[in-house]
């Protein structure tokens, strides 16, 4: 069927992902109806270099049943302006642990179930057929790529050699003979292709990107499995880089990862702890999933990290410690969030946390002023959930000294120009950097430089200086702590004349820029708010309700202002120069929470309408987000950014560690 002429339904299916992963940085991914619509998806997306070097190996499974001699395609691709038609067999698709697909083609029943091994470069398809009084056959069409998983092999023609014993089967592609591909199936038997590839694969949200969109692949072969009448038949499918495929039990992988997934939600004591009726358990249950997909193994480091988001992002500082709490410490993972501290100070340089690694080389990288600063606010927190106060004194203290010392004096390397100003207040980078979350760049230009002095910069600085203060105390160093309780006093007292602007009745963005931007609710929101002041603070909350909340989070922008955009779409350049300039972000929401329960500690006379106020906003995100997880873009997880106006589409990498993290959170609370 030509693709312009398919339904709606259809159309929402082709734009909602799904995502499992493996624990050290793989994936497996495709649409709601098994149809790639992106260079990202595929069955097995596998880290060479764990959790980086990413490759596509395993793109698909097409699968026909044959049916008293008649063949029916169950599978759905596109290509050529066409699509296939398997979806119309597709009776049920449903994401909790894995996904499961069913099918039914006359009286035959179908049940497809997708799982990764956890720690390995391995993915197990499933399948469980109820067969009619029919003489059937079920083919399976394995369909591989070798290649990074950023790019795409247009006009390709792959070099295949493969070699099988019975249905194990050994496939070097391109010459790769270092990280051969192995696939076998439990049961029927192997026929080899000679020269068999699927041509120009179209991928309908890489042409949404303005990137290429059509690949070939390769199809080594098929498996052929006959069925007898009225026969329950199952069907093992593995596809790995591991050697000993023939070892692995596609049923026991699958049992294993539910229960690792059922273990991960347990442990948490979120669920145990809520009454049996409240409507948000399930809700939580998703999230809590959601969340386990991010943190992965770095085996270079011997420790864990949190991936910033899927399909495309690798391990980033910034993002890692944001996600942080609604990741590691509201689900009680402690051991894993002191190995995400210790992975954070393991290459911090000049005082600066890593705010990244290459994907190829794991190099780290520095282009972040406020990764450091973000480290401390959640030292501060695991030191609240756990009362840790001996692993951070050996493990962690020293480090945040470093940062202190280096912050006080200066860093310039990779650009950073950070230095603290005689006012007691940070100043960093320049017009070609962009070392602040706002971190667009295009062909060498920062969208959003806010070179300066910025005002979450300089919260997260008297925030720092306040905990380390009271680190320095705890830990015997008294000459320490006055000595940042001193800066502390002198940074906030720059910060509430430089910062506040009488005119807009809220914050500078940077000194010299009044945009109205979500930044400023740091100066509320943090541990220790720089803004005590009733009225300012009060300020702030009704600037940004009025200005930049919406149901799916905060836009970047006031509408009002110069170079607003709404709508996040069109080529790379364009959809990146918008990307902080009035998109809407769903993790400032946790921004927005924190600051509304630090004003109501200070409100006391507004504290029974702000309590309703919390309350009702809480409400509200979980509503908004259950109903975005169900039924509209990423299944079970929560997308990176959303257009800000209606119908509030959701765009950016599908699954993002920090959105989940704080929606999480924030729905966790009550």
């Amino acid at each position: 069927m030509e693709y312009s002429k398919i339904n709606e339904n259809v159309r929402k299916s082709l734009k909602r992902d799904w995502i499992i992963t493996n624990g050290i940085g793989g994936f497996s991914s495709q649409s709601e109806i098994g149809c790639n619509t992106r260079r990202y998806h595929g069955l097995l997306i596998a880290p060479l270099n764990a959790p980086g070097k990413r490759h596509l190996i395993l793109s698909k499974l097409d699968e026909s049943i044959e049916i008293n001699g008649v063949k029916h395609n169950i599978y759905t691709n596109m290509a050529g302006g066409d699509i296939t038609e398997g979806y119309k067999y597709l009776v049920d698709f449903k994401k909790e642990y894995i996904p499961i697909y069913t099918y039914k083609v006359e009286n035959v029943i179908i049940k497809k179930f997708i799982c990764m091994q956890y720690e390995k470069n391995t993915v197990v398809v499933l399948y469980r057929i109820v067969n009619g009084n029919h003489e059937s056959k079920f083919t399976l069409a394995p369909v591989v790529n070798f290649r990074d998983f950023h790019s795409i092999n247009k006009d390709h023609h792959f070099n295949l050699e493969q070699t099988h014993i019975g249905n194990k089967v050994k496939l070097i592609i391109d010459g790769k003979a270092e990280t051969p591909i192995y696939m076998n199936c439990n049961t029927g038997k192997y026929f080899k292709h000679i020269d068999d590839q699927f041509y120009n694969m179209y991928y309908l949200r890489e042409q949404e990107r303005g990137f290429e969109n059509t690949e070939n692949h390769c199809v080594p072969g098929v498996y052929s499995i006959n069925i007898d009448p009225n026969e329950e038949k199952e069907i093992s499918f593995v596809c790995s880089l591991e050697e000993n495929i023939d070892e692995i039990e596609g049923i026991d992988v699958i049992n294993k990862e539910v229960m690792r997934q059922s273990g991960v939600i347990y442990d948490t004591g979120i669920v145990q702890a809520r009454k049996m009726n409240d409507k948000s358990i399930e809700m939580i249950k998703t999230l809590i999933l959601a969340s386990d997909n991010f943190i992965v193994n770095r085996p270079s480091f011997n420790l864990h990290t949190i991936i910033a988001g899927y399909p495309w992002f690798l391990d980033w500082g910034r993002d890692s410690l944001i996600s942080f709490e609604g990741i590691l410490l509201v689900t009680k993972r402690f051991k894993l969030a002191r190995e995400i501290l210790l992975t954070n100070i393991r290459d911090m340089k000049f005082g600066l946390v890593p705010n990244g690694y290459s994907g190829f080389d794991n190099r780290p990288l520095y282009n972040s002023a406020d990764s450091s600063l973000l480290l401390i606010e959640q030292v501060y927190k695991y030191l609240k959930y756990t009362n840790g106060y001996d692993f951070v004194k050996e493990k962690i203290y020293p480090s945040l000294l470093k940062i202190m010392d280096a912050y006080s004096e200066k860093i310039d390397v990779d650009g950073n120009n950070i230095y603290l100003d005689e006012d007691g207040l940070i100043s960093a980078g320049t017009e070609s950097t962009q070392i602040t979350w706002m971190d667009a760049k295009v062909d060498g230009k920062a969208i959003t430089p806010r070179n300066g002095k910025t005002v979450e910069l300089n919260a997260l600085w008297f925030n720092a200086l306040k905990i380390m203060a009271g680190l320095c105390e705890k830990f015997g160093d008294k000459e320490r702590c006055k000595k940042y309780l001193d800066m502390s006093e002198t940074t906030k007292k720059s910060f509430v004349e430089k910062f506040y602007n009488k005119q807009k009745k809220c914050l500078y963005d940077v000194l010299g820029d009044n945009k109205v931007r979500p930044n400023q609710l740091f100066a509320i929101s943090l541990s220790h708010p720089v803004i005590e002041d009733k009225e300012i603070a009060t300020q702030i909350i009704q600037k940004v309700k009025e200005k930049l909340l919406n149901e799916y989070g905060l836009k970047t922008l006031a509408s009002d202002e110069e170079g607003y955009v709404d709508v996040y779409e069109g080529a790379p350049y364009i959809r990146d120069a918008s990307y902080h300039q009035g998109i809407t972000w769903p993790w400032l929401l946790g921004l927005y929470y924190d600051g509304l329960r630090n004003l109501i500690k200070i409100d006391k006379q507004n504290k029974d309408k702000l309590e309703q106020e919390l309350n009702d906003f809480v409400q509200k995100t979980k509503e908004t987000f259950e109903r975005e997880m169900k039924l509209k873009s990423s299944i079970g997880t929560i997308s990176e950014i959303y257009d800000s106006r209606y119908p509030f589409e959701a765009r950016g990498a599908f699954a993002q560690a920090w959105s989940v993290a704080e929606i999480l959170r924030i729905v966790a609370s009550k």
